[in-house]
């Protein structure tokens, strides 16, 4: 098997629009946001979702692909802060090790708001981070599931304070290749991921299949999950989106350079 061949995706399932029914020819590899990083630039995979602030730090070797992305316009649902406190109180707080740009945003926001918390580096289970720390943040379905079983621990949405101080959407996850990929192999693979958001979007009885499935998988009830994908996370990348992905990546990660994009139209 070549590495043409396979695509990466995020272990959690703000992917499982793009993911759940894709062409079996294509072999998946699934893996923790952060993880992925290291897959595209050992070129373990032809494209996938990496974290924006990764893609910021490897910009010089990566491309970024079109329409397509993890993003929210507001409340994500599934990057959150816990604490038994106000994060204005807290003296520490935990970091889970599986996703950068959560940190850098939540860096952000707290110099943001003249804070200087301690960020410690711990495994992502919210019991023992909070044993450690005032503080806990989560990505993923792990924060999802946090907060149906924790909601009081709940302090702060992380997509919801970037947008409530910018004005603009957050992009948590970008999707990327490197520069060197045989193009028209990306441009496929590009393809083929549109196709599947796109059914996503406009097919109603597909939709209801991937969230029971998703809900399924993960045993959260299947109302949440069709919450989660109709009012918070979202994989249609938009022009709002590139303007909040391009702040994120200047003010946040101190990426001066513009991006660079694969043409899905040019071979």
């Amino acid at each position: 098997m070549s590495w043409t061949d396979v695509i990466g995706r995020v272990s959690f399932s703000n992917c499982d629009p793009i993911f759940d029914g894709i062409d079996p020819k294509w072999t998946i590899l699934s893996a923790p946001p952060a993880w992925l990083t290291g897959h595209i630039m050992r070129r373990d995979c032809i494209a996938a979702p990496i974290p924006s602030a990764d893609y910021a730090s490897n910009s010089g070797e990566l491309l970024l692909l079109p329409d397509i992305g993890i993003v929210s316009n507001g409340k994500v649902g599934s990057v959150l802060l816990f604490g038994n406190r106000p994060i204005e109180n807290m003296r520490d707080i935990a970091l889970p090790t599986d996703s950068s740009t959560s940190k850098v945003l939540l860096s952000w926001i707290v110099k943001n708001r003249g804070l200087d918390p301690k960020f410690i580096e711990t495994g992502p289970d919210i019991n023992s981070m909070l044993e450690k720390c005032d503080g806990a943040l989560l990505i993923g379905d792990r924060a999802i599931l946090a907060s149906i079983t924790h909601p009081e621990l709940v302090k702060m949405d992380l997509g919801a304070e970037w947008t409530r101080v910018t004005g603009l959407p957050m992009v948590f996850g970008v999707f990327v290749a490197r520069r060197d990929s045989p193009k028209g192999v990306l441009i496929h693979a590009h393809s083929e991921m549109i196709k599947q958001v796109e059914l996503f979007e406009n097919d109603q009885t597909w939709r209801a299949s991937v969230i029971t499935r998703t809900a399924e998988k993960l045993g959260f009830p299947e109302d949440r999950v069709s919450d989660y994908f109709r009012s918070e996370v979202r994989n249609r990348m938009s022009q709002d989106d590139i303007d909040g992905l391009l702040l994120f990546l200047e003010e946040a990660c101190g990426m001066l350079e513009p991006p660079v994009w694969l043409n899905p139209y040019s071979v």
